[in-house]
């Protein structure tokens, strides 16, 4: 089985660090985030890869040439243009011979994969969906009022939170028949259209955590975190 890494995108919302880097390329302790994501895969007995680059896809291949010196197999599938999330997993269709792994640039769950494997085999899904709990404090207190005006509840910052899509998800290569080829498309509207066709797609309920380094803020705790584990920040 194979496992595919989105790894293509501008990064946006990491500005100005993404300017010198792609995303998956920047560093948490003393690797970049994408060589742990190799590692964590590697450990859950993956050992052949599909990297979809674009921005700065040298930055990204240069480090990993073919991946020999990980102990693994990398393929790389390039495109041109920012695609979005399924149009740049569709970019990767022709190295794709069956059931595979896909998982995004900017993640690094931390749990165990086989049960999720398991459960989506046992199911018979098209694609299943690895669900992590999350809760975050509201910055602001949460005011409920009447229709009249009057006050009826006050929480002061409090806690929400609920199981999140992660960014990981095992999918039969049949689930790219609905991306269409060669434009932009997000993994949302392949999914919506994926079950209105009545395809099998699960969600996988996952004991364990993940490393988001999606925006800024993220990618500072993250990169405090990895450095505190090196022991290296008090």
């Amino acid at each position: 089985m194979k496992a595919v890494i989105l790894a293509g995108g501008l990064g946006v919302r990491l500005r100005p660090y993404t300017l010198l880097a792609p995303k998956p390329m920047l560093p948490l302790g003393d690797r970049p985030l994408l060589e742990h994501m190799i590692e964590w895969l590697k450990a859950q007995g993956v050992s052949e890869f599909v990297i979809a680059v674009g921005y700065m896809r040298k930055a990204i291949e240069d480090y990993f040439e073919d991946g020999s010196d990980l102990g693994v197999k990398i393929e790389y599938a390039r495109s041109k243009r920012p695609m979005g999330t399924a149009g740049q997993l569709k970019t990767a269709e022709h190295l794709i011979d069956g059931r595979f792994v896909l998982l995004y640039g900017d993640v690094l769950p931390r749990a165990d994969l086989g049960p999720m494997l398991d459960f989506h085999g046992r199911k018979g899904a098209l694609a299943t969906m690895m669900l992590m709990k999350y809760y975050t404090r509201i910055r602001y207190g949460l005011v409920d009022a009447a229709e009249d005006g009057r006050l009826l509840r006050w929480s002061e910052k409090p806690e929400v939170g609920g199981w999140v899509n992660v960014g990981c998800y095992v999918m039969e290569r049949d689930f790219l028949r609905y991306i269409p080829d060669g434009v932009p498309y997000g993994m949302d509207a392949a999914f919506r259209a994926a079950m209105e066709a009545g395809e099998p797609i699960y969600a996988y309920k996952s004991e364990g955590e993940f490393v988001d380094i999606g925006d800024r803020e993220s990618y500072l705790r993250a990169s405090r975190e990895f450095l505190r584990e090196m022991g290296e920040i008090p």
